[in-house]
């Protein structure tokens, strides 16, 4: 309704809820007590609408004689971004938050006894908000880069709409 009334282009949707997701992202990355429900909830709304927008985006962008493999490209986005994020950057520094508080564990343990209270063959483990929260703010930044992307996109694709929709430019 908004997009056909007023002829604002659906990147401008895509900016909006990367807004939301940069604000939930880092909301979790200050770690304070109970924001993972608020970011859960947060998290999964712009999922679902950045799953709803960018195909109907991608349709009025590119059209619909390439549609199909456009569309495979959308969907191994997300698997791609979950391999780099999960399997890199979030294990990379989860794996080096833990390793510092394990040896941190070991050098205060030992209680002036000589024998360290933990072993060191224990797993790895890291505890509190510390764990993620460089990867939250990491993926924050990137939500902020891709609001501005988005509202590159808008800008070049403003007429086009306006076309589609026979509004006038404001």
């Amino acid at each position: 309704m908004i997009i056909r009334y007023y002829a604002y282009p659906r990147p401008v949707a895509m900016a909006a809820v990367q807004v939301v997701m940069a604000f939930a992202l880092f909301f979790y990355a200050m770690g304070w007590p109970g924001s993972i429900y608020v970011v859960s909830v947060l998290i999964g709304l712009c999922y679902g609408a950045h799953w709803a927008i960018v195909p109907a985006a991608v349709s009025e962008l590119f059209g619909l004689k390439s549609f199909g493999a456009l569309y495979n490209f959308l969907t191994l986005a997300s698997p791609a971004g979950s391999l780099i994020f999960s399997g890199v950057i979030a294990s990379g520094i989860y794996d080096y938050q833990a390793k510092q508080q394990h040896e941190h564990r070991i050098q205060s343990s030992g209680l002036g006894l000589g024998v360290p209270l933990v072993v060191k063959d224990d797993f790895l483990t890291c505890y509190g908000s510390i764990c993620y929260s460089l990867t939250m703010g990491i993926m924050s930044g990137l939500c902020i880069i891709a609001f501005i992307l988005s509202m590159i996109v808008v800008h070049r694709t403003k007429r086009v709409y306006a076309q589609l929709y026979g509004k006038p430019l404001a």
